[in-house]
């Protein structure tokens, strides 16, 4: 098993222990390759929740520009929504997760066919 093969399995422990969903692991496997070499490094495969730049940043590089989606107060409420399900408190919220449960909610999978 590769290391992006070890990563897809954590980020499918995170959905199913920390957010209790059961991940579409098809879909988990094509969001985290679409996150490019980012996974692999410790600062950019986590979202800084705090951060209010971050936020933004995750709005526009992947709700606006990935999925196509117009910008409004419901995709930070979006973003805000899925670090909820996530966990405030949780330390390290991986990017391919926090992705994946906005590609679920908004109904974009089919950007990943």
């Amino acid at each position: 098993m590769g290391k992006r093969d070890e990563l897809i399995a954590k980020y499918a422990d995170d959905l199913k222990t920390k957010c209790k969903m059961t991940p579409d692991m098809a879909l988990l496997t094509k969001v985290t390759i679409g996150c490019g070499p980012s996974i692999y490094d410790a600062d950019a495969s986590t979202v800084a929740a705090g951060q209010v730049s971050e936020l933004e940043t995750v709005k526009n590089n992947f709700l606006i520009k990935k999925l196509g989606l117009k910008d409004g107060p419901e995709l930070m409420a979006a973003i805000n929504s899925a670090i909820e399900t996530y966990g405030r408190s949780e330390r390290n919220k991986y990017r391919a997760v926090v992705y994946y449960m906005l590609t679920k909610h908004f109904g974009k999978e089919a950007v990943y066919r």
